[in-house]
């Protein structure tokens, strides 16, 4: 389970050669599909910074139309700020359908939830999770920026995945603490995993994310169909240390991916060439108490 990395500052373009890259795995994982659930990154309706750029998720559709007998394509995301409706028309997205006419956009809060247990050390709760997301029936797909974060380092395709399918005006209960956010965050991994990971690094995001922060001009793009090694790739590429991300720490404690640089097996560009330095969030220092916190369990 290789990590495909591409040097490109074509979005469009530099995806479609980081899939061409793992194609065979991508074919090999994925075997006859034909349906699938793209979810961008729409945290933001009005900052386009924010979210997953539309010509990164045109290039997995054309790859897709290339390489499998596609029956439907479904759009989904449920954003922290906005509408859904907004963010399609405000970030260029209408322009799929036209181009892919089996392009369904859809809101994941309108096709109903399912009650997720979650335990944590304050104790047991439930989050509602989009029963779409849940569903075997499509290929889960995570195309992203690379965005520092507020409060788990960095988000990148699996926290996309995760928080995007929890139902609108419940996404903050899973911040519960430094150690819970990541804990609770890898636990609804495990049911949300994409099957496919993208990092649209053209451009990304520093400082003050995953909202608030400022543009890094970086021109790396990232594939997986191993989300774990991808983002710990990516956060290793983006200045970070994998293992300083706890709900990364977590995933690879359970056996669901390398997080180790030295371990993952790259194609393409090698990750020391990439690797850059993205500013943190101003309370980096506080995320990274998680781990102390862990020592105390």
């Amino acid at each position: 389970m290789r990590v495909s990395v591409v040097k490109s500052f074509d979005e469009h373009g530099g995806v479609i050669r980081a899939l061409e890259l793992v194609r065979e795995e991508i074919l090999s994982h994925l075997g006859d599909k034909r349906k699938f659930l793209i979810k961008p990154n729409f945290v933001s309706t009005v900052n386009e910074l924010a979210a997953t750029p539309k010509a990164c998720v045109d290039g997995i559709l054309e790859f897709l139309h290339e390489h499998f007998n596609v029956s439907e394509v479904l759009i989904g995301e449920s954003p922290a700020l906005g509408s859904f409706r907004d963010a399609i028309s405000n970030f260029g997205y209408l322009e799929l359908r036209e181009r892919y006419g089996d392009v369904e956009f859809v809101d994941l809060d309108d096709y109903g939830h399912e009650e997720i247990v979650l335990e944590d050390r304050r104790g047991e709760f439930t989050v509602p999770v989009s029963k779409l997301v849940l569903s075997d029936e499509f290929v889960r797909i995570s195309p992203c920026r690379p965005k520092t974060h507020d409060t788990v380092i960095v988000t990148l395709t699996i926290k996309n995945m995760v928080m995007g399918s929890i139902r609108k005006g419940y996404k903050s209960m899973v911040h519960r603490g430094w150690l819970e956010i990541n804990y609770d965050i890898a636990m609804l991994a495990t049911k949300l995993m994409p099957h496919l990971g993208v990092i649209d690094g053209v451009m990304g995001m520093e400082g003050n994310g995953p909202v608030s922060g400022t543009p890094k001009r970086w021109g790396v793009i990232l594939a997986s169909i191993n989300p774990v090694s991808l983002d710990a790739a990516t956060a290793y590429a983006m200045g970070f240390n994998p293992s300083d991300i706890g709900y990364l720490y977590f995933l690879n404690k359970w056996g669901y991916g390398e997080i180790d640089p030295r371990r993952i097996e790259t194609i393409g560009e090698k990750l020391e060439e990439i690797r850059t330095s993205f500013k943190p969030h101003r309370d980096y220092q506080r995320q990274l108490s998680w781990k102390e916190s862990l020592k105390v369990e």
